[in-house]
């Protein structure tokens, strides 16, 4: 059975948040994405809400960022730079193998590396041979196609099936390192936006395991979302 109406509307957006933050964290912010998010009023109503803590606080830090003064390009760039800069040692790096060898549980799973994952859906970053497969930004990226591809299923078997391979990769990828990573984003950046924004993705990923696992595993972690 093909999703509901209300489920899909949820789910796009949810897909809408992950570009939008996922792009923040992965090209030098600049003057035009804060005419289009933030002085458009964009960030003030998002596509849906959620119960979940971690998503409140992204979207009051996203809020507050706008009357916080530090508004501008020049601002959100040596932000940007500071934080997840290619070069130097950037304090908050955006790559799941940064984390790993801090993560006790982590080395003790076999979760494969993610270019095979990507690989068995024959997908191929368009940001490869500039950007490693496990940067956080490609990640998200191939988690908006995996819940594009859910979408468009109209069988039960096959939507299930999408499901846990949805869950499997949030499980053995982003979740197992998104936590420290945002840690180091609310301890080191300079301005209210790159808090709200790594908030926003944690808080997303964690919605959308819930999401996902109230058919397969029968439980959720975070209550309702709506849009």
């Amino acid at each position: 059975m093909k999703i509901d109406n209300q489920q899909e509307s949820i789910l796009k957006g949810y897909n809408m948040l992950l570009y939008f933050a996922g792009s923040m964290i992965t090209y030098e912010p600049s003057e035009e994405c804060i005419v289009d998010f933030w002085n458009n009023g964009n960030l003030k109503n998002l596509p849906v809400s959620s119960s979940n803590p971690n998503f409140q606080r992204a979207a009051l830090q996203l809020r507050d960022s706008y009357d916080s003064g530090q508004l501008s390009g020049k601002n959100l760039k040596e932000d940007f730079l500071r934080l997840f800069s290619k070069t130097g040692t950037p304090l908050a790096p955006a790559y799941e193998s940064q984390y790993k060898a801090d993560n006790e549980n982590i080395n003790n799973q076999k979760n494969g590396d993610v270019t095979e994952f990507y690989n068995s859906y024959g997908w191929v970053s368009k940001f490869r041979g500039k950007i490693e497969d496990d940067h956080l930004g490609v990640e998200i990226l191939f988690l908006t196609k995996l819940i594009d591809k859910y979408m468009k299923f109209d069988d039960t078997a096959c939507s299930s099936e999408m499901r846990k391979e949805i869950l499997r990769f949030l499980d053995n990828h982003i979740l197992t390192w998104i936590k420290k990573w945002n840690q180091k984003v609310q301890e080191n950046s300079e301005t209210l936006c790159f808090k709200g924004i790594s908030t926003l993705l944690l808080a997303c990923c964690e919605d959308l395991q819930s999401f996902f696992s109230k058919d397969v595993y029968g439980y959720r972690n975070y209550g309702e979302f709506k849009n």
